[in-house]
């Protein structure tokens, strides 16, 4: 069943001439509709395909006779093929052209006079209605700020992408108050908008997303090492060296003013790293500790009458035969006063030479050095004391046993200095009995405290 639209599309025009009694009616198919030649009949335009932008808002075009709908996306559309069928057949103007039989392929004289074409289209050189382009021609009435979209038969005022109407002005659109459409930062233009990214990072390819920049790959700002994080980067130092205040350089760390131990003796300070030296007569032990050479077992300097003996930070060399007259050696190191020598009756009847060595300023009290009696009589008294070098108190002898005695040393001593003790054994029995014995001993101060 035709609606009422489709029943008014048909309309029929008879044009008289007349020089000659015939009837000439031409077809011109209305608003909406346009001449199929292969059909010979008119055919609804589809103007969701012909015009741009059709609906706007999120609604679908849905194309109708002779027009279209907007409706919104969940509408359902039930289509009536006979229905339209009927509808394009009965969508023109028809016009029969009746001839007289003496004069079958006479044409009218001037046919352009005689096409009524509809509004919106115009005679063309064939005799044929063609849609006039507005828009071309400049006979539409959009304003300046809008853009105009000729139509079959008619025209459209629309705005300028990233424009909507309001009223009748076109107005910017600012997507940034839409639904997001940047990942960080929106930036409104007339028109439309661009996005922008946080530092550290990059718009993608969309130009919609950001993502990270690896500062380390671009550019390395980092003096030494450099690790990149989410949105920015991390500078670090090689062992040796420290962050500089501006967070990317760095600097020597100067080790040695860091702490007054980090080397025994000394501390030389190198650009990344640190040394540690020892005076002479030491060897550095463990990158850090200073550790006597023994120069007796390395570069041994003393002559064959002598004896190379090690201290701490150098050596002496001693006379392998210490005796002096009445003394005669005989063991090593111990010299003998002979009974048979009257001089020798008022003297210790031995001496033994000792050496030994002590670090500078070596804490006290301390037990360096311990006396003991070799030979044991029997019914015999043992007593101990310092008969010379302890003019200024440095020890003390503290018997430990019978035939014992320990040296204290009760005074710090610093070096490099030598000390030379004599500590004395006499023994008596109760016949009246009496000797005594001297142990000589040399103490040697090293000049460091290590």
């Amino acid at each position: 069943m035709l609606t009422a639209m489709f029943l008014a599309a048909l309309i029929l025009i008879t044009v008289h001439s007349q020089e000659t009694e015939e009837t000439i009616t031409y077809t011109q198919c209305t608003d909406g509709y346009e001449w199929d030649p292969v059909r010979q009949r008119c055919k609804d335009i589809d103007e969701c395909e012909i015009v741009p932008d059709a609906c706007k808002g999120g609604m679908k075009c849905v194309n109708h006779y002779g027009g279209y709908l907007c409706l919104p996306r969940t509408a359902q559309i039930i289509v009536n093929e006979r229905e339209e069928a009927a509808a394009e057949s009965t969508s023109g103007r028809n016009s029969v052209i009746r001839r007289t039989p003496a004069d079958p392929q006479r044409t009218p004289p001037n046919p352009t006079h005689q096409i009524q074409c509809a509004t919106g289209y115009e005679q063309s050189d064939h005799n044929v209605c063609q849609d006039i382009d507005e828009c071309a021609t400049g006979t539409h009435n959009c304003r300046a700020d809008q853009v105009c979209v000729n139509l079959r038969g008619s025209f459209s005022c629309q705005c300028p992408p990233g424009y909507q109407k309001r009223g009748e002005q076109c107005v910017d659109i600012d997507e940034c108050t839409l639904p997001p459409y940047c990942h960080h930062r929106c930036v409104n233009t007339p028109g439309s908008y661009y996005c922008q990214c946080n530092a550290g990072f990059q718009l993608a390819s969309n130009n919609h997303t950001c993502v990270d920049i690896n500062e380390c790959d671009a550019n390395n700002p980092c003096a030494q090492q450099c690790y990149n994080i989410l949105g920015s980067f991390i500078c670090q130092c090689n062992p040796g060296f420290e962050l500089s205040s501006d967070r990317i350089n760095c600097e020597d760390t100067d080790e040695c003013r860091t702490s007054s131990y980090i080397c025994q003796y000394q501390c030389v300070n190198e650009p990344g790293k640190f040394s540690c030296v020892c005076p002479e007569g030491y060897q550095v032990v463990g990158g850090r500790t200073c550790q006597d050479i023994n120069e007796c077992e390395t570069t041994n300097e003393c002559r064959e009458d002598e004896i190379c003996w090690n201290y701490h930070g150098g050596f002496r060399c001693y006379p392998r035969n210490p005796c002096q007259e009445p003394y005669v050696l005989t063991s090593e190191n111990r010299c003998v006063c002979p009974v048979s020598n009257a001089i020798c009756r008022e003297l210790p009847y031995s001496v033994v030479y000792k050496y030994m060595s002590i670090r500078s300023d070596r804490t006290v009290p301390s037990d360096i050095f311990q006396i003991q009696a070799t030979t044991i009589y029997p019914n015999t008294i043992n007593t101990f004391r310092i008969k010379s070098g302890n003019e200024n108190g440095e020890f003390y002898l503290r018997q430990t046993s019978a035939v014992s005695a320990m040296l204290v040393l009760v005074k710090s001593l610093s070096g490099p200095r030598e000390h030379i003790v004599d500590l004395e054994m006499l023994t008596v029995n109760s016949l009246n009995y009496r000797t005594s014995s001297v142990l000589r001993l040399t103490i040697i101060v090293g000049p460091y405290a290590f």
